[in-house]
């Protein structure tokens, strides 16, 4: 029975077989296939998480208030969370604050009472991916493969273009994991009477 796909060597192997090239044992490993894969693996993997609100690395955390006050037109300066790839949203008691990101800090016009929770992606491992997404990053990274190893530009953008679409399909996927938000219609029907 074929393996599922959740090791960083697994994954890369995979992108590796869709161009032709040899699979690869490790990313240390003295084959030009390790090479490129350990120079873009990381990168086009971050990329791809911070491409999308992707449930399956997504994170809420409450932040720190620091206590030097921003120089500037905030007040307040928290910090945020250490795993952080990418901010979503900053809510104090689930209403969206408008806010700020300076380096890993949220500036924001909080008051000192006030309690900031972070909505944030972060670098989920490998294991944890879901099929969807394992697939669309395989293509993602076998489409860079395609450039630096094989040298083949058509191959890379036939690949490009197939892993866009499975990332599409991915993101519609993983969109399914939260409750249907319902559409208030009552402003549309009082518009409507008057």
């Amino acid at each position: 029975m074929p393996s599922v796909a959740n090791s960083d060597i697994d994954i890369a192997s995979r992108a590796l077989i869709l161009i032709g090239a040899e699979p690869i044992t490790s990313f240390t490993a003295s084959s030009t296939e390790a090479t490129v894969a350990n120079a873009v693996y990381e990168d086009i993997v971050r990329t791809t998480l911070c491409s999308s609100r992707w449930r399956f690395a997504t994170n809420q955390a409450q932040l720190n208030l620091l206590t030097n006050a921003p120089s500037g037109r905030y007040d307040r300066a928290h910090q945020l969370p250490a795993d952080m790839l990418m901010l979503h949203a900053i809510t104090v008691s689930d209403a969206i604050i408008e806010y700020n990101v300076y380096g890993d800090k949220v500036f924001s016009n909080s008051s000192t009472n006030d309690i900031l929770i972070a909505d944030y992606g972060f670098r989920a491992l490998e294991q944890d991916f879901p099929s969807y997404f394992t697939t669309a990053l395989q293509f993602a990274l076998a489409s860079s493969f395609a450039l630096a190893i094989a040298r083949d530009e058509q191959l890379s953008s036939i690949l490009e273009s197939k892993g866009a679409q499975l990332l599409q399909q991915a993101k519609t996927l993983d969109s399914q994991q939260q409750t249907t938000r319902k559409l208030v219609t009552s402003r549309f029907i009082t518009e409507r009477r008057s």
